[in-house]
């Protein structure tokens, strides 16, 4: 039987809970692990259900007189293969004395 996914919100309050647990420190090293490794899978969960919204968002397009038109959605048009991937980058605060540059 398939698993049924949690809200996005309900997931992100969850993660929450798991990070105010972490935080406080008083966990055995493998509650802790085990909380993180689901802190982990939540988070990734939350992040592609906002790169899909950020998908669906990106498909609606404007028609010849300026007029929002929405395209129908394929569920390949959300998978994260067609996507660029996301450059990240570090940057520092000119005024943080510790930078190493």
């Amino acid at each position: 039987m398939a698993e049924k996914k949690q809200s996005f919100e309900s997931s992100l309050k969850d993660l929450e809970k798991i990070v105010r647990g972490l935080e406080e420190g008083e966990l055995s090293l493998e509650e802790s692990l085990k909380l993180f490794e689901n802190g982990v899978k939540l988070s990734r969960e939350c992040q592609e259900r906002l790169n899909q919204a950020e998908r669906r968002i990106e498909i609606l397009l404007k028609d010849s007189d300026g007029n929002p038109v929405l395209q129908t959605i394929q569920p390949e048009d959300l998978s994260e293969e067609r996507q660029p991937k996301v450059k990240r980058r570090i940057v520092f605060d000119e005024d943080d004395d510790e930078s190493p540059f």
